[in-house]
C-alpha cells in the first residue's frame, strides 16, 4: 500500500500500481469526468501515469493551468493529425506544437501557403478526430528507436530535437490512432475531451526562433471544454480586436512607430498630453509617499554593469557604444545608477527608508518577430523607484509600497491578483539570502491577508518578486507593478549605512515599479478605455460645436474662459452641420461636446452632451465648468 497526501492534507491509501485515474474514478465518479490531468509531487502527468510510492496527488480540471495545458496539449497533436490526413502527398514535416497562454499551436514545413479557408477545412478534420475519441497512448522508447522511426518518415525538425537531447533524457512518444509525435506530455485520455475548438490565424515562424534557420508556418487555435466557454472567448477577442491600441492610437492620433526606427515609438500631441498626465499623477502620488525624484544618465561603463551583474546576466538583452576607447552599454536598468547616488554620501539608519524614484529611459533589445506597438518596444520609461531600508523595515515598506498601488490602480478602474516569483536556475548571491528575501515578499502578502499564487522559478537573477497583475474592462490580465527585493546589489555595490550602535550595516534594497513601462501602460489604457479616457487623461476634453457662423464669438469666448483656467478645448469652427460634428466628436471619443446657439448666447449657458450618452442638458457656463473641474480633480470619472 502506499500513502497519497490529498490538496487538503488528508492521507489516502491505495494498493501500489493503481493508475490515477483508477484512483480518482475510485473517489468519484464525478469528479473523474471533469479531471483532465494529474499533479503528482507538483509535476503534472497523464492520468494513465501509474503511482507506485508515497507522494503528493492533486487532481487537475480545466480550472487548473495544469488542466488546460493538458487539453490545449492535446488539441495541437490533433491539430498536426488533422494537416497529415489532409496533405498527406504535401511532404508536411512537423516541428513542435506546445500549448501556451490561452492555447496552442504546431510549427510545420510544407511547400503549399496555408490559407483561412485551407484553417475551415483543417478544423473540420480536427472536429472529426475528436468525435473519433481516440486515446492518447504514452510509450517510452530509446535514442535509436526514436531516431529510426522519425528518420524514415522524414521528419527532419524531430531528428534534430532527439539528438539535442541529453544523454540520459527519457524520451517518449504518443500515440492517437494512425498519428505519432515525438512528446514529453502530459496529455488527456483521449481526443474526445477537447470538445471546442478554433483555428484563428496562420503566421510565419522561424525554426526555434532564429531568423538563420527557414521560415516555418505556425497554426494558431485555441480550445475550451466547453462550447460557450469557446464563445465568450472568441467575443472578447472581437472586443479586444476592437480596442487594439495600435488601430485606437493611429485613429486619436496619439503615437506612430516607423521603418526608421522598430520598436521605437514616437509620441504625437495627444499621446504626450496623456504621457504627461500619467507622469504628472505620477509625481503627485510619490511625493505624498515621501519619495524624492532622481535622474541617472543613459550611458555607463562597462565596470558598472559588470559590477552590477548585467553584463554577465543580461547582455544579450542590452545595446553598446565606444567612448573613448572604452566600452560602454545603454542602460536597459536603472538600478545600477541608483546605487550610485546612493553611495555619494553617507547615510545613518535615521535616513532610512530612503525612497528614491526615477522616471528613467531604459532601452532593451528585442527580436524583430516579438514587436508589438506599445507592448513589446525596445526603448521605454520605467517608472522605477529604488529603497533602501533595514532588515526591519522589510515588511512595513512592501506594505506601503501596495498601499500606492492600490491608490494608483484603483484611480484607473483596475483591480489585480498578486503573484509571488522566486529564486531562478540563473541567479546570484546565497540561499541564505535568497530564503530570507522571499520569506520577506511571502510574509508582507500573507500579513496583508493577499491571495497569491506562486511561480517558481520566476524571479530576477538577484531577487524575488512580487507581480501584480491588472484585469481590464473585457476580463484579459495585464503584468504591470513588481516589487523586488534584493540583497545582491547593496552587496556588490558595498552599499552601507550607520546603525545606532555607531557600527556600518548593510541596507536592503526594494526595487519596484508601479506602471511598469509608461509606454505599455498607455497601451493597456487606450485598450482598457476602448480609446474613451476619462476627463482628467483626455487629449481634449471639451469640444465647443457653434452651430452656424454667428455663434462663433461666443464659442471662441467660451474656449479662451476655459483654455485660461486650464482645460484642454477646442472649437470646431469648420462649415459643416452640427450633426455631421457631433459625430465626429463621437468617433475622436472627446469627452464633453458643448452646442451653442442663439438660446444660449442669450442666457450664458452650454447645451452639454457627454460621449457616449443620448441625452443633453443646458446648464450655466461656470456651472459647467466647476463641474468639469471637480471631475478632472477627483479623476472620479471613467467611461
Amino acid at each position: 500500500m502506499i500513502k497519497l497526501t490529498m490538496p487538503d492534507g488528508s492521507i489516502r491509501e491505495a494498493e501500489a500500481g493503481i493508475s490515477a485515474l483508477e484512483l480518482v474514478k475510485s473517489i468519484s465518479n464525478s469528479l473523474a469526468k471533469k479531471v483532465l490531468a494529474v499533479s503528482i509531487d507538483d509535476k503534472t502527468m497523464d492520468l494513465t501515469t501509474i503511482l507506485d510510492r508515497d507522494c503528493k496527488v492533486q487532481f487537475l480540471t480545466f480550472e487548473d493551468e495544469g488542466g488546460r495545458h493538458a487539453l490545449r496539449h492535446t488539441a495541437s497533436h490533433i491539430l498536426a493529425q488533422a494537416i497529415k490526413r489532409l496533405y498527406k502527398d504535401e511532404n508536411v514535416q512537423l516541428a513542435i506544437g506546445p500549448a501556451i497562454e490561452n492555447g496552442f499551436y504546431y510549427d510545420i514545413d510544407m511547400e503549399k501557403r496555408l490559407t483561412e479557408d485551407d484553417l475551415k477545412d483543417i478544423e473540420k478534420e480536427m472536429n472529426k478526430i475528436v468525435k473519433e475519441n481516440l486515446k492518447l497512448e504514452r510509450k517510452l522508447v530509446s535514442r535509436q528507436e526514436a531516431l529510426d522511426m522519425f528518420g524514415a518518415a522524414g521528419e527532419n525538425y524531430k531528428v534534430e530535437l532527439i539528438n539535442d537531447l541529453p544523454e540520459d533524457a527519457e524520451i517518449s512518444l504518443y500515440t492517437q490512432g494512425e498519428f505519432t509525435d515525438l512528446c514529453a506530455g502530459p496529455h488527456v485520455v483521449s481526443t474526445g475531451k477537447v470538445k471546442a475548438l478554433k483555428l484563428q490565424s496562420v503566421a510565419g515562424a522561424y525554426w526555434r526562433g532564429s531568423e538563420k534557420n527557414k521560415m516555418l508556418q505556425r497554426v494558431y487555435g485555441t480550445a475550451f471544454e466547453k462550447k460557450d466557454e469557446l464563445d465568450a472567448y472568441l467575443k472578447m477577442l472581437e472586443e479586444a480586436a476592437k480596442r487594439d491600441h495600435r488601430k485606437l492610437g493611429k485613429e486619436l492620433d496619439l503615437f506612430s512607430i516607423h521603418e526608421e526606427g522598430p520598436g521605437f515609438p514616437f509620441f504625437h500631441p495627444n499621446g504626450m498630453v496623456i504621457r504627461n498626465e500619467l507622469i504628472n499623477y505620477w509625481r503627485e502620488v510619490h511625493r505624498r509617499y515621501g519619495y524624492q525624484e532622481i535622474r541617472t544618465p543613459m550611458i555607463l561603463n562597462r565596470q558598472l554593469w559588470e559590477q552590477s551583474g548585467h553584463w554577465a546576466h543580461y547582455k544579450e538583452n542590452m545595446y553598446f557604444t565606444e567612448i573613448d576607447g572604452e566600452d560602454y552599454a545603454i542602460k536597459p536598468m536603472n538600478c545600477p545608477g541608483g546605487m550610485l547616488v546612493y553611495k555619494t554620501q553617507q547615510h545613518s539608519y535615521r535616513d532610512l527608508p530612503l525612497r528614491a524614484g526615477e522616471l528613467g529611459l531604459v532601452h532593451r533589445h528585442e527580436l524583430s518577430g516579438a514587436l508589438h506597438g506599445l507592448f513589446r518596444v525596445r526603448n521605454f520609461t520605467q517608472d522605477d523607484a529604488h529603497i533602501f531600508m533595514t532588515p526591519e523595515q522589510i515588511e512595513g515598506e512592501i506594505q506601503n509600497v501596495i498601499n500606492l498601488f492600490d491608490e494608483v490602480y484603483s484611480t484607473f478602474g483596475l483591480k489585480y491578483h498578486a503573484e509571488l516569483s522566486t529564486r531562478p536556475e540563473d541567479s546570484m548571491g546565497s540561499d541564505e539570502m535568497w530564503e530570507l528575501a522571499t520569506n520577506g515578499l511571502r510574509n508582507a502578502l500573507e500579513h496583508r491577508g493577499l491571495d497569491y499564487i506562486v511561480n517558481e522559478g520566476d524571479g530576477a537573477f538577484y531577487g524575488p518578486k512580487i507581480d501584480f497583475h491588472l484585469k481590464d474592462s473585457i476580463g484579459r490580465t495585464w503584468q504591470c507593478g513588481t516589487i523586488q527585493l534584493d540583497m545582491q546589489l547593496p552587496e556588490k555595490f558595498d552599499l552601507t549605512y550607520v546603525g545606532e550602535d555607531g557600527q556600518k550595516h548593510r541596507p536592503v534594497m526594494i526595487h519596484r515599479v508601479v506602471y511598469g513601462s509608461i509606454e505599455r501602460f498607455i497601451g493597456i489604457l487606450i485598450e482598457n478605455y476602448a480609446g474613451a479616457f476619462p476627463t482628467w487623461l483626455a487629449p481634449v476634453q471639451v469640444k465647443i460645436l457653434p452651430i452656424t457662423d454667428r455663434h462663433m464669438d461666443y464659442a471662441f469666448e467660451l474656449k479662451k474662459k476655459m483654455f485660461d483656467l486650464g482645460l484642454r478645448v477646442e472649437v470646431d469652427d469648420r462649415n459643416e452641420k452640427v450633426g455631421y460634428k457631433m459625430r465626429e466628436a463621437q468617433v475622436k471619443k472627446i469627452p464633453y461636446m458643448l452646442v451653442v446657439g442663439d438660446q444660449e448666447m442669450e442666457s450664458g449657458t452650454v447645451n452639454m452632451r457627454k460621449h457616449g450618452e443620448k441625452d443633453t442638458s443646458t446648464m450655466p457656463v461656470d456651472e459647467f465648468i466647476a463641474y468639469i473641474q471637480k471631475n478632472i480633480a477627483d479623476k472620479s470619472e471613467a467611461y
